[in-house]
């Protein structure tokens, strides 16, 4: 994480610092705050005050987080924070430790609220300028067991709530301000606003960040970073990798060369797309390995879905060396790393931030390897890379794909996988998707895929009985993939889609549909 200086290509804008004390919904706050036009980053709250003071922000904010401000060594802001004459908005924990450290009172508390909650709206605030009144009562979403019983001088009271008092608080001289709630979370309604007038009102950041700025910024650094030396990309077919490549093309031509390791567990016709992509369209140099037959027979017998991955992880740095060696060896190695990835692979606070993700985890290079890191997308959340691609040029079957973890149709597989189960999986997948897109619904659909069941059914069909597989069908919507909820099918689409798939595949004979929501930090399907 670049935590010692401004990256070259925020070094003109506006920028917003959010301290994490271990909240599994930090993320949220940068996404909202970049909604707004206004750069930011998420630090660990005990970093060197001095690398504050040199990343220059217009504006601090306090996450929330799991430990209780009443207990001993729980974590605190550097007290620097409160005497830099920027503002400071404090968040859940980051409101009661901002309390506390500014001379006021908080207690643990017998009435937690979590979940929904309502705050009724006091007085007049910067925070709530065109969104809410005095005497409003509005929708929050709460999760605390602390409270905050007495406020530091200067600061007065502007929302209040069953659980909490405190809910809202102001300091308008210094422009210090507490929530009790979530505004980051889609269950605050009115949350976004809230964050906005914070960062374009109360700070003045001039929102004036976007991605043609940063695809300039990012080409420039690149071609520095490089100089004439030569890059290798592996590329997945997804989304991130397939942007980081053609960022990196543009800012290098013939110096990239892409390495495609097909590890057998891609989606149907998943490979000939990203052969024509990169090849015909953008004429990038790339090598495509088959080294299906290799994955597939050692993941043979591997229920455990941990060491599918490592598994998996192993083998695709095992091939991905033998094809660099090939091609005469290279410099730099470009991933398509994301801010999410950063963050979860740093450990923060030890809560539950840091355990979120573990196949997403950024593990670094081996030492072998030799190479130094080109990662241009390591600023960025997955929507800003969709919109760089785009940006890009890049069609949008690719730009546009729902996102599909690197261990692939591994995750969709609980238990042993073996070749005949990726092909049912993938013609079940396939007519799926087909259907989805066939009904217009894609594009409102966050992530939708089959999973393959690890039991036998008996079934009739026709005059005959099966005992064959089952499948779940699952699909979720999500403004930025760390919450998500049901997608409600009508019942009509279930039913065409499970006819289909009993029809058309020969070896599943039932079809379920999985109604599980995603609340924060949870993973995929295993």
């Amino acid at each position: 994480m670049t935590e010692s200086a401004v990256s070259v290509a925020f070094e003109s804008h506006d920028r917003v610092l959010i301290l994490d004390f271990g909240s599994q919904v930090t993320q949220l706050i940068a996404r909202r705050v970049r909604e707004c036009g206004v750069y930011c980053e998420i630090w660990p709250y005990n970093v060197d005050p001095a690398k504050i003071v040199a990343f220059g922000p217009r504006a601090i904010i306090l996450s929330g987080g799991p430990a209780s401000v009443p207990e001993g060594n729980s974590p605190r802001a550097p007290q620097m924070v409160f005497e830099q004459g920027v503002p400071v908005l404090g968040i859940c924990y980051g409101q009661m430790t901002m309390c506390e450290q500014l001379g006021g009172t908080v207690a643990a508390s017998d009435h937690r609220e979590f979940g929904r909650a309502f705050v009724d709206v006091l007085e007049p605030c910067a925070l709530f300028n065109g969104v809410w009144s005095p005497g409003a009562h509005e929708q929050v979403w709460m999760s605390h067991g602390d409270r905050v019983t007495e406020l530091p001088e200067g600061f007065r009271v502007v929302g209040t709530s069953e659980g909490a008092p405190f809910a809202a608080f102001a300091d308008d001289a210094r422009k210090f301000y507490g929530l009790m709630f979530h505004p980051e979370v889609v269950h605050t309604p009115h949350g976004a606003q809230l964050l906005r007038n914070f960062v374009r009102d109360v700070a003045g950041c001039a929102g004036d960040w976007s991605m043609g700025g940063f695809r300039a910024a990012q080409v420039a650094k690149i071609r520095a970073q490089v100089g004439g030396g030569r890059v290798i990309c592996g590329l997945s077919g997804g989304v991130d990798s397939s942007v980081a490549a053609v960022l990196i093309h543009e800012a290098i031509g013939d110096q990239l060369t892409c390495i495609f390791v097909d590890h057998g567990l891609l989606r149907a016709g998943e490979a000939d797309d990203v052969v024509a992509t990169f090849r015909d369209k953008f004429n990038i140099k790339l090598v495509h390995r088959d080294a299906s037959d290799m994955f597939l027979g050692a993941l043979e017998g591997v229920t455990d879905p941990e060491i599918k991955r490592k598994t998996i992880g192993r083998l695709f740095i095992e091939v991905f060396e033998e094809e660099a060696v090939k091609v005469g060896g290279a410099d730099f190695l470009a991933q398509g790393t994301l801010y999410p990835d950063v963050i979860e692979s740093v450990s923060f606070t030890g809560g539950p931030s840091v355990t979120i993700k573990s196949h997403h985890n950024v593990g670094g290079l081996p030492a072998r390897m030799r190479m130094q890191l080109v990662e241009p997308l390591r600023e960025l959340f997955k929507d800003e890379v969709r919109d760089l691609g785009r940006e890009l040029g890049i069609p949008e079957i690719i730009v546009g794909r729902h996102p599909f973890p690197g261990p692939g149709l591994a995750i969709r597989i609980p238990g042993a996988i073996t070749r005949e189960k990726c092909d049912l999986l993938r013609k079940a997948d396939t007519i799926y998707l087909e259907e989805i897109r066939t009904a217009g619904l894609y594009d409102a659909i966050w992530q939708a895929f089959v999973v393959l069941l690890p039991v036998r059914t008996v079934g009739v069909m026709g005059d005959g009985r099966t005992y064959d597989m089952a499948c779940a069908l699952r699909a979720v919507t999500s403004s930025d993939g760390m919450t998500a909820d049901v997608y409600p099918f009508e019942m009509g689409f279930l039913s065409r889609v499970s006819n289909r798939i009993v029809n058309e595949v020969r070896g599943i004979n039932r079809v379920t549909y999985d109604i599980t929501s995603k609340p924060p930090g949870t993973i995929e399907w295993e």
